[in-house]
């Protein structure tokens, strides 16, 4: 019978991040699970809480952040209440990371051959010269070229995407069971954006790993996960499968994000007006609130419960209901929905 308890649980995680004398509230009760062999994708606008959710689950916060309540549980484990010295032996062999901007992120001093290998050697217990071997086959398995003499570069010698292409395999060395994956086409041109999201999908499913893509691109991540949740001002606005969130969202954010996809190249793009709330403000009513063409009283006021839509599709809002039997990301209508 399979597991039915989740890989990765995330239960109401709240982070402040203390710069100078403000705080802002970060994430504001992230609520979300990954289930193992899940392909999920986080998506959101900039300064939505992606990437500090995912560097909280790596317990890699910067030192301005904290973690100020809830749980992050990973194979039921809470690793809010784990010491980095029980951390440490998960960050790498169990969980991974690929990290926005691969070539900044590699350490410019050493081999990336050497970077690679030093995963096997401190997780696999292999001999130095067994994983350098290893770190060339995994080198070769994300297609970069001439691997074996590539090993003995130095990460400003490679693309952008060859970085990408040795980050992915850095992380990927040690088959975690989790893999985030933060923006990991950033900077890269259209082409090879295609390439990379192709190449970790195909290196996660024959390893079996759980995959958590972060993105502020809704179009790209859709074509290779099949659960997206949608963030916004750090909190999960709605999450369901990849089919049912692109085809009949039940958030009026994530149907706003997807206008802003869905357009035809002689169109011009549309964005979402006005601009997220100020986050060292504890906002009371729904965060989208101030942008939203539907908002009511209520939303201002009131903070939304989570709503199931059907089955595994759930939406932090109000009117989850209606924008859902609306039917469709460009159609629904405002007033329709206030009646």
């Amino acid at each position: 019978m399979p597991n039915s308890v989740p890989l990765l649980a995330i239960r109401d995680l709240r982070v402040d991040l203390h710069i100078e004398r403000d705080v802002l509230h970060a994430l504001r009760g992230v609520t979300l699970n990954v289930g193992r062999g899940d392909l999920m994708a986080v998506v959101g606008e900039s300064g939505s809480g992606k990437t500090m959710t995912g560097l909280s689950v790596m317990r890699l916060l910067p030192a301005s952040a904290q973690i100020t309540d809830g749980q992050i549980l990973f194979d039921g484990t809470d690793l809010t209440r784990l010491q980095e010295s029980s951390i440490r032996p998960l960050r790498g062999k169990r969980i991974a990371m690929i990290f926005q901007n691969a070539q900044a992120a590699l350490n410019p001093l050493v081999r990336v051959g050497d970077q690679i290998a030093d995963v096997y050697t401190r997780h696999a217990g292999l001999s130095r010269q067994a994983a350098r071997q290893k770190a060339v086959e995994a080198m070769q398995a994300t297609g970069i070229p001439n691997a074996s003499e590539r090993a003995r570069g130095y990460p400003h010698e490679f693309s952008g995407g060859m970085a990408q292409r040795a980050m992915i395999a850095l992380a990927l060395a040690s088959s975690p069971e989790l893999l985030i994956a933060d923006e990991p086409t950033s900077g890269l041109d259209v082409t090879i954006q295609g390439q990379v999201i192709t190449l970790i999908r195909d290196v996660v499913r024959r390893l079996n790993t759980t995959l958590v893509v972060i993105s502020h691109d809704i179009g790209l991540v859709s074509t290779i996960c099949n659960r997206i949740a949608v963030m916004y001002a750090g909190v999960v606005m709605e999450n369901g499968t990849t089919a049912r969130i692109t085809s009949r969202p039940a958030n009026p954010y994530t149907a706003a994000l997807l206008r802003c996809v869905d357009t035809r190249p002689t169109e011009r793009m549309p964005f979402i007006p006005g601009r997220v709330i100020d986050l060292r403000q504890k906002w009371p009513g729904c965060p989208f609130a101030p942008r939203c063409a539907l908002a009511q009283q209520i939303c201002h006021d009131q903070a939304p419960l989570p709503v199931e839509v059907e089955p595994g599709h759930v939406s932090l809002c109000h009117f989850a209901h209606q924008v859902f039997e609306q039917d469709g990301s460009a159609s629904y209508d405002a007033a329709a929905v206030r009646n």
